[in-house]
């Protein structure tokens, strides 16, 4: 198994009062004025950072979405693919919760891999032991609930799905059909820890084979 490809955090901003209809038109909840922004080259991998961040500090992800065409194809430097904006009662807080994602978008142990007989073949399969507010909420289970986070290629991500449903007795929370903004595909898995680790180890199989031998 490859390394995880690093990820790379372009930017982090500070709001410690935003404007009441900015926080509104970013669904803000309550009174929560205080915001933190965000940009990476990895989508998936932020959203599992932003998630880490509620379950760290008292904070909600207000707004998370993936750029048109992946980080490659970033109109601007500092664009990456992904912007997430977390909010919170207080900026220490909010502060806080960004700490906590970040280390997760540093840290080297969750990311996309490349596979091992094909460079520029890359997937996520991530077992989330433990979901927050935001992922939980993505994929309609109960806080607290584990996770299979899988993302691959388009024809690679729904064969490799098919591959992890089969693995365990899991069941599938979100499918992510492909095209996403990023060009992927893939889904969320709920089960036990097991199971869901199951279901990761069945889907990235299923990738790697692809790659080897996509005909």
């Amino acid at each position: 198994m490859r390394p995880v490809i690093p990820v790379e955090v372009l930017s982090v901003q500070y709001l410690p009062n935003a404007d009441p209809a900015l926080c509104r038109s970013l669904g803000v909840q309550g009174n929560w004025r205080c915001l933190g922004l965000l940009s990476a080259d990895s989508d998936d991998v932020t959203y599992i950072a932003l998630d880490e961040a509620t379950k760290a500090s008292t904070v909600q992800v207000s707004y998370a979405r993936s750029l048109y065409a992946g980080a490659a194809n970033a109109s601007t430097p500092l664009a990456g693919e992904v912007i997430g904006i977390l909010s919170g009662p207080t900026p220490s807080e909010v502060r806080s919760g960004m700490e906590a994602a970040l280390r997760v978008l540093t840290g080297g142990e969750v990311g996309f891999r490349e596979t091992e007989a094909r460079d520029g073949v890359a997937y996520l399969a991530q077992t989330v032991s433990r979901t927050g507010t935001f992922l939980s909420r993505e994929a309609g289970i109960r806080e607290g609930e584990p996770l299979a986070y899988l993302i691959a290629p388009p024809v690679e991500a729904m064969t490799a799905m098919d591959a992890a449903l089969k693995a365990a007795d899991v069941r599938l929370a979100k499918l992510y059909e492909p095209p996403s903004e990023t060009n992927f595909g893939g889904g969320l898995i709920t089960g036990t820890q097991s199971a869901c680790r199951a279901a990761c180890e069945a889907f990235a199989a299923v990738v790697e084979e692809i790659a080897a031998c996509p005909k």
